[in-house]
C-alpha cells in the first residue's frame, strides 16, 4: 500500500494523507449548487476528486464521502418564483441531471449525499450555538450574522491579508445591516412570497456558508480528515466555514484542504459572453464522447491550470481508442507461449510508475504516461511476435488496475450519445445536434457488424466495388473500419 502524499493548501505543503482516529478516510466535497445544468469547469473538480476517493479506496483504506446538495439560496429562489414553481420542483431537474452527467463522466457517488433543505434544523442548532458564545448576533430585519472579529485566525486557508479592509466597506452582497463589513450572513430574513423556514432564529433561510459546516459535522463529526472543492471556494465559502464550524466546537473542522485549480477554454476564462461556456451535455450534442471528456480533464493534475481545448478533446479521443485497442489485443491472445523477461520488467515499471506518480499528489499525467509507455512496448514486442502469452495476465492486471481510476476502458459512448440525443428531443434541443452525430447513430452495432461481415465476404470473393462501397457508406456515417493483422475492427467517430 502506497503513502499517499496531497497538497494541503491549509498548510501549503505537500503532506501525507490518511485517516485519523477512524478506519475510514472521511472526506467532504462541496457539491452543485442545483439552478442549471454543471458546466465542464465544475466537472473537472469532481473529475479530480473521484480521482483521489477512487485511488484512495485502491490502496486499501475506505472513504466516508460526503457530498452536499445546495438545493436552496438566492439563485434558487429568483430562478423557481420565475417560472413559478416550488423551488422542490425547479431543482429537481437539474439534481437529477447532475447525478446523470457524473454517472456519464464515470464519478461515483458518494457514501453520503446531504442536502441543504433536509439539514435546515442542524443549521438552526449550530447557529445557536454561535448565539450564545456571542459570536453570531441578529440584526433589525431578523438576519443572523458571524461575527468574524471574534476569530482571530480568519484569513488562515487563503493566505488572504484583511487589515485594509475597514468597517463599512462594501466587500460582499449581503442586504441586511451588520456590525462589520467582514461579516457574513449565517441566516437570512425570509422576504414576502419567498420560501422560508418557522424556526427558533425566525422565519427565514440558511446563508450559503453554515449549510456545508453543518452537513459535514453531521455525517463525519466536528472534525474530519479530508476537505475538498474548487479554488474558486477557497474564500470566502471555505474560510467562513472553517470560522463559523472551528468557533463553534473549538476543534480544527478539516485537516486537510484540496482544491482544484480553474479551467480555461481555448485560452480563456468559461464564460457565456465569450461563447465557450460548455455544459457536458453541450459537448456530447456535438459528437463528442462521455469517456474522452473525462480523460481530458482529468490528464492535467489538479493543482495544475487546465486549458481546455477541442484539439485536445479529439486527441483524448485518439488516446482513449488506442488504449481500448491495446486491451483488446490482449484478450484476443494468440501469443506464443512462454514470458519475454522484458515485457515482464516494462510491466512492473508500468505498475511502479503509475502507482507512484498518483501518490505523489495525484500526478495523473505521469499515471498516464507510465501506462502509454507500457502499450508502446507491448505492441511493438507484438508486432515482432515477441510477446508471450506468459506476458498477457499481468499486462491486462495493470491495465485493470489503472482503470479502477481513470475509467475509461469500458465502451459506453454510443449508448451516452443516445441519451443525450433524447434528452435535447425532449427538450426541444435536437437543432443543435451536429448533423453528423444523427448519422453516426442512425445504425445500431448489429447492424454494422452486418455490414462489415458483408464487406468481409464481399473482399474474399474479390467483389471490391461492393466492399469499397461499404466502407465509404459507413465513413459517411461516421463509422471506421481498421483492417489490420489481428482482424477488422470498426469504431464510431
Amino acid at each position: 500500500m502506497a503513502t499517499i502524499e496531497l497538497f494541503n493548501t491549509l498548510s501549503g505543503k505537500v503532506e501525507a494523507l490518511a485517516p485519523v482516529g477512524a478506519p475510514a478516510l472521511r472526506m467532504y466535497c462541496c457539491g452543485p449548487t442545483v439552478y442549471d445544468y454543471g458546466h465542464i469547469g465544475n466537472f473537472r473538480t469532481f473529475l479530480h476528486v473521484d480521482v483521489l476517493r477512487r485511488f484512495v479506496r485502491q490502496q486499501g483504506i475506505d472513504t466516508k464521502h460526503v457530498m452536499n446538495v445546495t438545493d436552496v439560496d438566492d439563485k434558487i429562489i429568483r430562478n423557481a418564483a420565475a417560472a413559478g414553481v416550488p423551488i422542490a420542483e425547479y431543482t429537481a431537474k437539474y439534481e437529477r441531471a447532475f447525478f446523470e452527467d457524473l454517472d456519464a463522466l464515470g464519478i461515483q457517488t458518494s457514501e453520503h449525499v446531504a442536502h441543504a433543505t433536509s439539514c435546515i434544523p442542524d443549521m438552526v442548532r449550530l447557529i445557536q450555538e454561535l448565539a450564545a458564545k456571542d459570536i453570531a448576533y441578529k440584526t433589525e430585519d431578523g438576519s443572523w450574522y458571524f461575527r468574524i472579529a471574534r476569530f482571530p485566525e480568519y484569513g488562515k486557508l487563503s493566505k488572504k491579508d484583511f487589515d485594509g479592509i475597514e468597517d463599512g466597506a462594501r466587500v460582499d452582497v449581503d442586504e441586511y445591516e451588520k456590525d462589520a463589513a467582514r461579516d457574513f450572513a449565517l441566516w437570512k430574513a425570509g422576504k414576502p412570497g419567498e420560501q422560508h423556514w418557522d424556526t427558533p432564529l425566525g422565519s427565514g433561510r440558511p446563508g450559503w456558508h453554515i449549510e456545508c459546516s453543518a452537513m459535514a459535522t453531521k455525517f463525519l463529526g466536528d472534525s474530519f480528515d479530508l476537505h475538498a472543492g474548487g479554488e474558486d471556494l477557497m474564500f470566502p465559502h471555505h474560510e467562513n466555514e472553517i470560522a463559523q464550524s472551528e468557533s463553534a466546537s473549538g476543534k480544527t473542522f478539516a485537516r486537510h484542504w484540496m482544491h482544484v485549480r480553474f479551467l480555461l477554454v481555448e485560452g480563456k476564462k468559461m464564460s457565456k459572453s465569450e461563447g465557450n461556456f460548455y455544459t457536458l451535455r453541450d459537448l456530447l450534442l456535438k459528437g463528442y464522447r462521455a469517456s474522452a471528456i473525462r480523460f481530458l480533464l482529468i490528464s492535467v493534475p489538479y493543482r495544475h491550470q487546465m486549458n481546455f481545448t477541442f484539439e485536445s478533446l479529439a486527441e483524448s479521443t485518439n488516446a482513449i481508442e488506442r488504449l481500448r485497442t491495446f486491451h483488446q489485443r490482449m484478450l484476443k491472445g494468440g501469443f506464443a507461449e512462454g514470458l519475454n523477461a522484458d515485457i515482464a520488467a516494462a510491466t512492473a515499471k508500468a505498475e511502479q510508475g503509475y502507482t507512484a506518480s498518483l501518490a505523489n499528489d495525484l500526478n495523473t499525467a505521469e499515471a498516464r504516461a507510465a501506462i502509454f509507455d507500457l502499450v508502446r512496448t507491448a505492441n511493438s514486442a507484438a508486432d515482432a511476435g515477441t510477446l508471450c502469452a506468459g506476458n498477457v495476465a499481468e499486462i491486462l492486471r495493470v491495465l485493470e488496475l489503472f482503470d479502477g481510476v481513470f475509467a475509461v476502458l469500458e465502451d459506453r459512448d454510443a449508448a451516452l450519445t443516445r441519451a443525450a440525443l433524447a434528452w435535447a428531443e425532449a427538450e426541444g434541443r435536437l437543432g443543435e445536434v451536429a448533423p453528423e452525430l444523427l448519422n453516426n447513430l442512425s445504425l445500431g452495432d448489429a447492424e454494422i457488424d452486418a455490414l462489415v461481415a458483408e464487406r468481409t465476404q464481399a473482399k474474399k470473393t474479390r467483389n471490391f466495388a461492393r466492399a469499397d462501397a461499404i466502407r465509404n457508406d459507413l465513413l459517411a456515417k461516421g463509422i471506421l473500419i481498421e483492417d489490420s493483422k489481428d482482424g477488422v475492427r470498426w469504431k464510431r467517430k
